[in-house]
């Protein structure tokens, strides 16, 4: 089962994703993409750190997403992937102009097949008006195109507001 759970920043979608994986009685694995690039990001990448399960083991993958999920998926285990909007900002900023497309089309072509109770987690970034600038109306629009191509894949689509879960896609949680 494939999960998908979008929602704004502290909107509770990581809470939720790792309640799902907690409830799902499989051995987690947390995949994380995010890159620590300043001591902001840091803090909150010990945030998250400190708040999950210890006992869960960690992999982190900033680029290739989709040779992790193949490498780990299991029909005894549940991947949770951590944020795909952090993962999708490491393709778009880096100096390969090729990377994104190849990352991006890898992961939409292994998801289907992968056995086991995959989570993803990602921010819903295209709620509000179009922002100034190339580089960060081209960042959301990959993103909304991602969510959409996902959307289509998973069983679940869950958006999380004020830490709610609304159910958009499949049965309710």
């Amino acid at each position: 089962m494939k999960t998908l759970i979008l929602g704004g920043v502290r909107s509770g979608k990581s809470r939720l994703a790792e309640r799902l994986a907690g409830e799902s009685s499989l051995p987690v694995t947390y995949i994380a993409t995010a890159s620590a690039g300043d001591d902001e990001m840091r803090a909150r990448i010990a945030a998250h750190r400190a708040h999950r399960p210890a006992a869960w083991p960690l992999v982190e993958e900033p680029h290739e997403l989709a040779a992790a999920l193949h490498t780990h998926a299991t029909a005894d285990r549940c991947l949770l992937v951590d944020c795909l909007t952090l993962w999708l900002t490491n393709l778009v900023t880096d100096n390969d102009a090729t990377l994104l497309e190849r990352e991006r089309d890898a992961l939409l072509n292994v998801l289907p097949v992968l056995p086991g109770r995959i989570i993803l987690v990602s921010n819903e970034t295209n709620m509000g008006v179009t922002p100034l600038g190339e580089l960060t109306r081209r960042y959301c629009d990959e993103a909304g195109r991602l969510h959409q191509d996902l959307a289509q894949i998973c069983e679940h689509v869950i958006l999380t507001v004020a830490g709610l879960p609304h159910i958009l896609k499949g049965e309710p949680i």
